[in-house]
């Protein structure tokens, strides 16, 4: 009986040999957000913040029409690199230099691109770590998100020879001066009994340690539903047989949106993310698993849209509750738990 040779026709994603310093990657498919995407996202993740729920309290402080989570720009913008960046990754690594530039609207249909802009292979031969930059433009070619990530991603051949090493220098932190607010943001009349919170800008201060208390049992069926929302094909996520556990790992971006939800108890007024200034998946989570979060004031901004300050926060998701809000242990290492650390400003009424 005969073997039919493959027709060569299907995508079997880049290998870490594939990338050259200097190459622009353009992601298929557009995709265009609707309310159903908003609606979706607040029944995976426990999200309260009002701007997003509410069109009414978005028109308040001057955003109207009513945009969307920001994340869920972030999530539909990185599922479209993931085919040509991270398909045959072995784990996404950080994110530094995100920017939100423009509010995302039911409506709008998001594309992305990347450059590749680093190559570092590493030791064993095996695998190598990529760089890109990848930039999230509207219908109208406005530039709505921009990021870089690193991500570790197999080799094909392991004979095929190391490509000059190229490590970008990214900034540790978005400078306050090149946040982008929304254009007619204005928390001058912000209504603090429907946000939720009383809490303003000069009630944090710089070293405060926010314990969220909730928790929430990450599950195979959400995960993946979720991971499947965004178009995000990484095997890893769906496949039980791309890793040597036979275990699906739960998107990263995944426990980003859940922290981030968990933070709403008492940080219920940190309405809109500007930046995300890095982020590390410090640990694999899987289902099973109980998420918590807990938030670390890092710094304050003043900007120059009305009633509005800038707080930058360490957001720290952990596979159970960690009272004690240890990031390190006294080697350096992240603490037994930590599965995300996450360094971002979020805008908030002063």
């Amino acid at each position: 009986m005969s073997t039919a040779a493959p027709s060569g026709k299907t995508n079997p994603g880049n290998f870490f040999e594939d990338f050259a310093v200097g190459q622009v990657i353009r992601h298929a498919t557009p995709r265009t957000v609707t309310e159903g995407d908003r609606a979706v996202y607040g029944s995976i993740y426990p999200t309260r913040f009002a701007l997003p729920s509410s069109a009414v309290f978005a028109a308040s402080v001057g955003l109207d029409p009513h945009p969307v989570e920001d994340l869920i720009a972030f999530h539909i913008a990185f599922g479209k690199t993931v085919p040509d960046v991270s398909l045959n990754a072995v784990a996404n690594l950080g994110y530094a230099e995100c920017r939100f530039r423009r509010p995302v609207l039911p409506g709008d249909t998001l594309s992305t691109s990347s450059e590749v802009i680093g190559l570092k292979q590493n030791s064993n031969g095996k695998s190598g770590v990529v760089y890109v930059r990848s930039t999230a433009v509207n219908q109208r070619e406005e530039v709505v998100l921009e990021w870089a990530r690193w991500v570790m991603v197999h080799k094909r051949d392991l004979d095929a020879p190391a490509p000059e090493t190229v490590v970008p220098d990214l900034a540790s932190v978005v400078a306050p001066s090149d946040l982008v607010l929304p254009e007619g943001l204005d928390y001058s009349e912000y209504d603090f009994g429907a946000a939720g919170e009383p809490h303003r800008f000069d009630d944090y201060a710089v070293g405060e340690r926010i314990d969220h208390v909730d928790g929430v049992t990450l599950t195979e069926s959400e995960h993946q539903q979720a991971t499947r929302l965004w178009q995000n094909t990484a095997k890893v996520h769906f496949n039980v047989e791309a890793r040597p556990d036979g275990r699906n790992l739960v998107y990263g971006g995944h426990v980003i949106s859940l922290a981030r939800a968990l933070s709403f108890n008492g940080l219920a007024n940190a309405q809109l993310i500007a930046a995300i200034n890095a982020g590390a998946h410090a640990a694999p989570a899987f289902a099973g698993d109980t998420v918590y979060a807990w938030s670390e004031v890092l710094d304050k901004a003043e900007t120059a849209a009305p009633g509005v300050g800038a707080l930058r926060l360490r957001l720290v998701a952990t596979k159970g509750r960690d009272e004690s809000m240890t990031l390190r242990g006294e080697d350096g290492k992240y603490a037994p738990g930590v599965l995300l650390d996450l360094d971002y400003w979020a805008l908030v009424p002063r």
